[in-house]
C-alpha cells in the first residue's frame, strides 16, 4: 500500500510545462578590420522541427525575416548552411527550411561594432503544427533570449509571458510552507548543531593528534568551517530540487507535458492525488518513502568527504521530509502544469531556496537559533490548515475534467459553494480552542482564521452569481452576456457571412489560466462588451473531448492560424479573412480595445 501511495506521490512531478521553444538563437559580432564588421546569428533547431528559410511563397508560412540597426549593410544575410525542400501539404506547396542548425552572416561597414543589433522574424513548424511567429531581439555583447512576445504590429498587441516569475514565486511561497512542517522544522537545530558541533570536534582530534593545546583561535576556525558546511548544505538542498525539475523537463519534453497538463483524465488523476495528500496532513495515513532509501543515503554520507558527504546528507534530508514536503512538491508542480518549458526548474530553484534559506541563516547566527520556537502543536495545525489548501486545489483539476467531458457535475455556482464551506471550515479550526493558546500564536492563528472566514465571505456571493474574480483561474467561467456566441467553427463563419458581420476567434481551453483571467477582466468589461456587440463571436475550447471536438478545434489552429498556446484572439472579417494580428493575454481591458478594430 505504502508503495502504491509513493507512486501516486511522485505523479505530479512528471506533469508541468507548456508548448517548447524549438529554436534557440545566439548572435557573434566580430571586427574584421577598422571599418567591416561580421554578425553572424546561428538558430539551434530541437529535434523534429525545422525554421523556413528567407525565400517563402505567397500565402505560405513566414519566412525568416533579418533586420538590422545599421543601414550601411555589405550585401545581404546569407547562409552555408544546408536547406532542405519539401512539400507541405497543409500550406499545399513547396517549402523550403533548415534542420538542426543554420548559421546566417551579415557584413556591416562600421567603425563601432559594439553598437550593432536588430531583430530576427521567424516561424517553427513541425509534421503536425506550427507555433506563431516570434521575434527575436539581439545585441552586441549582450545576447538576449528568444522573445516571447509573438509577432506584433499596427494592429495586434500581445503581452509578455511573466509566467516562470510566478511558478518562481510559487515556489518560494511553496518552500516557506514546508519550513514550518513537522518534517522540516525539527531537523534546522539539528542539522546546524552537527555541523558546527562537528567541525568543533575535527579540530580537537587534530590537536590532540599534533599534541598541541586547542587554542581559541583554531575553535573560531572550526566554527567558520561549520557555517560554511551548513552553507554548503543549503547548496546542495538547491542543486537536489533544481535537478528534479530539469530531470522531469529532460525525461518527458514540453510537448507532451503539456498535452498531460490540459488532458481530461490526467485532471482527474491530479484530482485524486490531492485528496490524498489532504487526507495525509488531516492526519488518516502517512505517506513515507521506503525507509531504506533514507537509511542507504545516511550511510553514503558517513563514508563520504568533503561536499560528496553533505550532498548524500542534503539526499537524506529530501527523503526524510517527503511525507511533508511531497504533497506542496506535487502542489506546486501541478500548477506548473500548462506554462513555458523552463517552470519545472524555476518553481524548484524558488522552493529550494526558501527550504535552504534557514539552514545556512542559522548556522551564522547560532545564537537566533536559541531564540526559534520550537516544535510542537503549533505544526498540526500548521498541516491541517495546508490540508484543507490541498482540497481546495484539487477541485480546480476535477472542475477542468468535468467541464471537458460535460459531465456537469461541478458547475460554477458549486464549485464557489465548495470553498466557501472549506475556507469558512478552516477559520472555525484555527479559532477552536484559541483560547487556550499564549498570546503570540493566539494573535497568529487569528488574523490566519480571520482572513480565511474573511474570503470565504468574499466568496458567498458568488453563490448566486457574483463575479469573485479573484478565483477566475480556479474556477469554471462565468457565462458571459450580452452578445451571442458560437461554439462550431463552420457555423459561426457562416453566420458572419449571412450577417456581413466581423469575427471574433476566440480560442481557449477549460484548463487554462490565463483563459479564465481574460474571461473575468477582460471579456466581461462592460466597454469590451459593447465592443463585441460588432462581432460574430466563436469561441473554440481546444480541451474539449466529446465528440473529437476539442481535437478539431486544436487542429484548426495549428494548420489554419499557425499557433497552439491559449488564450489566443483573431479578428476576421464577414468572409474569414484574417484583419489582424493575433492578441494572446492582457488582463487590461483597454489594451483589448485598442486592439479591436470595431
Amino acid at each position: 500500500m505504502k508503495k502504491f501511495f509513493t507512486i501516486l506521490c511522485l505523479m505530479p512531478m512528471m506533469v508541468m510545462a507548456q508548448i517548447v521553444d524549438p529554436i534557440h538563437w545566439s548572435q557573434a559580432v566580430t571586427a574584421l578590420n577598422d571599418s567591416v564588421a561580421q554578425i553572424q546569428l546561428t538558430a539551434t533547431i530541437d529535434e523534429g522541427w525545422h525554421l523556413y528559410t528567407q525565400d517563402i511563397p505567397e500565402d505560405g508560412p513566414v519566412a525568416t525575416e533579418f533586420q538590422y540597426n545599421s543601414t550601411d549593410l555589405i550585401g545581404s544575410t546569407t547562409t552555408d548552411s544546408p536547406v532542405h525542400k519539401n512539400y507541405d501539404e497543409n500550406f499545399e506547396m513547396e517549402l523550403t527550411y533548415y534542420e538542426e542548425t543554420a548559421t546566417f552572416t551579415q557584413l556591416v561597414a562600421t567603425t563601432q561594432p559594439d553598437t550593432l543589433s536588430g531583430t530576427v522574424m521567424f516561424m517553427a513548424c513541425n509534421d503536425m503544427m506550427c507555433l506563431a511567429p516570434k521575434t527575436w531581439e539581439w545585441q552586441a555583447g549582450a545576447p538576449v533570449e528568444t522573445s516571447e512576445v509573438e509577432m506584433v504590429d499596427d494592429m495586434g498587441y500581445i503581452a509578455p509571458d511573466t509566467s516562470l516569475w510566478w511558478i518562481f514565486v510559487m515556489g518560494l511561497l511553496a518552500g516557506l510552507l514546508a519550513i514550518f512542517t513537522p518534517c522540516v522544522w525539527p531537523i534546522i537545530p539539528m542539522t546546524v548543531s552537527f555541523f558546527l558541533k562537528r567541525a568543533e570536534r575535527t579540530a580537537k582530534k587534530a590537536a590532540k593528534e599534533a599534541g598541541t593545546e586547542l587554542t581559541e583561535a583554531v575553535l573560531k576556525q572550526a566554527n567558520k568551517n561549520g557555517v560554511k558546511d551548513a552553507i554548503l548544505y543549503g547548496l546542495a538542498i538547491i542543486i537536489i530540487y533544481v535537478g528534479l525539475g530539469l530531470l522531469v523537463t529532460v525525461l518527458f519534453g514540453a510537448s507532451a507535458l503539456n498535452a498531460l497538463s490540459t488532458n481530461a483524465i490526467v485532471n482527474l488523476i491530479f484530482f485524486a492525488i490531492l485528496v490524498i495528500f489532504a487526507l495525509s496532513f488531516f492526519g488518516l495515513f502517512e505517506i513515507t518513502l521506503p525507509s531504506s532509501w533514507s537509511t542507504r543515503m545516511d550511510s553514503r554520507s558517513s563514508s563520504s568527504n568533503g561536499f560528496l558527504s553533505i550532498l548524500f546528507m542534503a539526499f537524506t534530508l529530501v527523503i526524510v521530509s517527503f511525507s511533508c514536503t511531497g504533497p506542496i512538491i506535487g502542489t506546486l508542480l501541478v500548477e506548473a502544469a500548462g506554462q513555458s518549458l523552463l517552470a519545472p526548474t524555476m518553481g524548484m530553484l524558488g522552493f529550494a531556496i526558501a527550504l535552504a534559506l534557514p539552514f545556512s541563516l542559522f548556522a551564522m547566527f547560532p545564537n537566533v537559533l536559541k531564540k526559534a520556537p520550537k516544535s510542537g502543536d503549533w505544526m498540526k495545525g500548521f498541516k491541517v490548515t495546508l490540508a484543507f489548501l490541498e482540497l481546495a486545489l484539487s477541485l480546480k483539476f476535477l472542475s477542468v475534467a468535468d467541464m471537458a467531458y460535460g459531465w456537469g457535475i461541478l458547475p460554477r455556482w458549486l464549485f464557489i459553494l465548495l470553498w466557501t464551506i472549506i475556507f469558512l471550515a478552516t477559520g472555525i479550526y484555527l479559532l477552536w480552542g484559541i483560547h487556550k493558546l499564549t498570546t503570540v500564536r493566539k494573535i497568529l492563528r487569528g488574523v490566519i482564521a480571520t482572513a480565511s472566514i474573511a474570503f470565504a465571505i468574499y466568496l458567498a456571493p458568488g453563490v448566486m452569481g457574483a463575479p469573485v474574480k479573484a478565483i477566475s483561474a480556479f474556477a469554471p467561467p462565468m457565462p458571459i452576456e450580452g452578445r451571442e456566441v458560437f461554439f462550431d467553427y463552420e457555423e459561426g463563419l457562416a453566420y458572419a457571412r449571412q450577417e456581413n458581420k466581423p469575427v471574433l476567434l476566440d480560442f481557449t481551453g477549460y484548463g487554462c489560466v490565463n483563459c479564465r483571467k481574460m474571461e473575468a477582466y477582460v471579456l466581461s468589461d462592460e466597454t469590451v462588451k459593447e465592443h463585441l456587440q460588432n462581432y460574430v463571436c466563436i469561441t473554440l475550447y481546444v480541451d474539449e473531448k466529446r465528440d473529437g471536438i476539442g481535437d478539431k478545434n486544436s487542429k484548426i489552429q495549428a494548420e489554419i492560424y499557425g499557433a497552439n498556446a491559449q488564450p489566443y484572439y483573431i479578428q476576421l472579417d464577414a468572409q474569414g479573412n484574417k484583419i489582424s494580428a493575433p492578441f494572446a493575454f492582457s488582463t487590461d481591458p483597454t489594451d483589448f480595445i485598442q486592439w479591436l478594430h470595431y
